[in-house]
């Protein structure tokens, strides 16, 4: 096939999947324009039920708490499959790889950006911590929390200081850390039917009144556990991608 044909092809192809997506648009319904029942349904009882406030996470920790769980354990497998590849190769003398970036000099961090990245730190982790340990009271959650969590640490290693990345989150650590959280998920489902509830039904005590810290019984849990969990594989990912560009310039010199 010549280059023309191929370019007829492309282009034959792309008009087709443009006029298969704007037939797609056609019929939605307007913006805002919400048809139900299921969120009219959700908005009526999930406070009283669950004495959550924060209503998405009621839904992502209570009302769909199962695919919630499996989701989590996407980003487990994830990590570990990272950590499965690239680990074996930290005994490895012989690298063949190619770093095409080998002989580029490669500016010192500049005391500006340091000094930015450090100050931000504390705060991004009280932030993160914050939205892992609010999602039954405000639009937060431990998915959103976690990688809020993972980012101070890599403010850290952005700052110019991989070796205090390393000591803050030394590997076996983080694997044991998001381990124990993503287990827990699993074992407050367990603990539930040993209580005589369904699979993650939610048994502990709701709280005095809605919207408090000390509410909405086992999603508060939940959540935390999620953050710590999403917090570690991210932070183990990032690490072991950095551990492997280091063994990889290593071996080209």
């Amino acid at each position: 096939m010549t280059p023309r044909q191929r370019r007829w092809v492309f282009l034959a192809a792309t008009g087709g999947f443009l006029a298969f997506y704007l037939w797609g648009l056609v019929g939605l319904p307007g913006f805002g324009d919400y048809p139900g029942p299921y969120g009219d349904i959700i908005n009526a009882i999930a406070v009283a039920q669950t004495h959550a406030t924060g209503v998405v996470s009621a839904v992502n920790f209570e009302y769909r708490g199962f695919d919630t769980l499996g989701e989590e354990f996407i980003l487990f497998i994830a990590a570990i499959g990272v950590a499965t590849v690239l680990r074996p190769l930290h005994d490895e003398h012989d690298i063949r790889a190619v770093d095409e970036a080998r002989d580029r000099q490669t500016p010192a961090t500049s005391d500006a950006i340091r000094m930015v990245t450090l100050a931000f730190t504390g705060p991004t982790l009280v932030v993160g911590w914050y939205l892992a340990s609010h999602a039954q009271t405000s639009p937060s959650g431990g998915f959103q929390g976690g990688v809020v969590l993972a980012t101070a640490l890599v403010l850290v290693y952005l700052a110019g200081q991989f070796r205090t990345f390393k000591r803050l989150s030394p590997t076996h650590l983080t694997d044991s850390v998001g381990a124990v959280a993503a287990g827990g998920f699993a074992a407050v489902g367990v603990a539930a039917v040993g209580l005589g509830g369904a699979y993650l039904a939610n048994v502990l005590p709701l709280g005095s009144s809605p919207g408090a810290v000390n509410s909405s019984g086992t999603i508060a849990l939940i959540s935390f556990l999620v953050g710590v969990e999403v917090a570690a594989a991210f932070v183990l990912i990032v690490g072991e991608l950095l551990e492997q560009t280091l063994i990889i310039r290593e071996g080209v010199r």
